[in-house]
């Protein structure tokens, strides 16, 4: 891979790092819900890099730590300084020839013989971290996000997780990694707003990888999460910004689509059909509009959309450079569709490619 002119870049906080505000969500990496070739995931990785991404997110979740080896592989030997790499804590891998025999283990086909546990004290976020910068093949990891806790993912299993990152020494390690340079930055990589204003007040995060939860579909955090991380100069990454879907695909397609893993239910549905409603009005592609908007509020810092191949990778960037009128946003919010308080004329000329 050459090296480009990166794109835009924002700054996360305080911590010195900065990372292009359309970020490379490398879950597809490890074979989610489609399996693809070593050369498919390093030509993908090479085509967002000639592009000018340099801000790439991944976990050992991810495949059973498929999609970081093939992130180290595919980014190993690149020396530009704007490079932001960050991955997750909270699982261990553990071997087990049983895992992937049967094709599917976690929606990632052919994962890597590996099970997982779950492990939030001070031993497994080290364990998990050194594991990680093996698999990768690289000598650093920027930013270490706390991977799905919260009862949104983890149920009744929450609190003991919790218990392990706040008196077993998780939140502790992390601060600790961070302290010695080890990593620039951490925080939490989760789906739901409740757990990150639990953590921003149990430990000093610097940023939030929020996942689903800022979205054309919804803007929950505008009432206490953003202004909160806006005080404590915490930044945000809008992770999932299709909702898992049906904000990429659209309603009018012949597959089901899909909110939140899962078919979408039909209040959901109905809610996307008016905003392709006002979209079309405008000639503006749903995808476009759902992947800027995050962009436009001041506390997000980058959009990590999943890619998985160069199809995707171009469409991406086809739908991060479309211009989109300032009314189409006007009329969102006249519509009831999004809320006013998450636009302003000067952020929308900010967020615009």
């Amino acid at each position: 891979m050459t090296s480009s002119p990166s794109l835009p870049l924002r700054a996360v906080g305080d911590t010195g790092l900065h990372v292009t505000e359309l970020g490379f969500g490398a879950a597809s990496l490890g074979n989610a819900g489609r399996a693809i070739a070593d050369d498919v995931a390093r030509d993908a990785v090479a085509a967002a890099w000639a592009a000018g991404i340099r801000y790439f997110d991944t976990a050992p979740f991810y495949g059973r730590g498929l999609s970081e080896r093939r992130l180290g592989d595919a980014l190993r030997g690149q020396e530009d300084d704007a490079l932001v790499l960050s991955s997750k804590v909270g699982r261990v891998l553990v071997p087990d020839a049983s895992v992937g025999r049967g094709g599917e283990v976690d929606g990632f086909l052919s994962p890597m013989p590996f099970r997982v546990t779950h492990d939030y004290s001070r031993d497994g976020i080290l364990r998990s971290f050194e594991a990680s910068l093996h698999r990768l093949g690289l000598d650093r990891i920027d930013m270490l996000f706390v991977h799905d806790i919260g009862r949104w993912s983890r149920g009744d299993a929450h609190d003991e997780g919790w218990a392990q990152l706040t008196r077993g020494g998780g939140f502790e390690a992390l601060a600790s990694l961070r302290e010695q340079g080890a990593i620039r930055a951490f925080g939490l990589g989760v789906n739901e707003v409740e757990i990150c204003l639990e953590a921003i007040d149990a430990a000093p995060v610097d940023v939030l990888l929020l996942a689903n939860r800022y979205t054309l579909l919804e803007q929950a955090p505008l009432d206490a999460l953003f202004p909160a991380c806006a005080a404590r100069g915490i930044a945000v990454i809008a992770g999932a910004p299709y909702n898992s879907g049906i904000l990429a695909t659209g309603t009018r397609g012949s597959a089901t689509p899909h909110y939140d893993y899962a078919p979408a239910p039909a209040d959901i549905v109905a809610r996307v059909r008016r905003i392709e409603a006002v979209a079309d009005a405008w000639k503006v592609p749903l995808a476009a509009a759902a992947l800027q908007f995050p962009l436009i509020h001041p506390c997000v810092v980058s959009v990590l959309p999943g890619i998985g191949d160069r199809r995707r990778l171009d469409q991406t960037m086809d739908l991060y450079a479309r211009e989109i009128p300032a009314g189409f946003w006007t009329d969102l919010v006249s519509e009831g569709l999004i809320r006013a308080d998450s636009l302003n004329a000067a952020a929308i000329e900010k967020a615009m490619p």
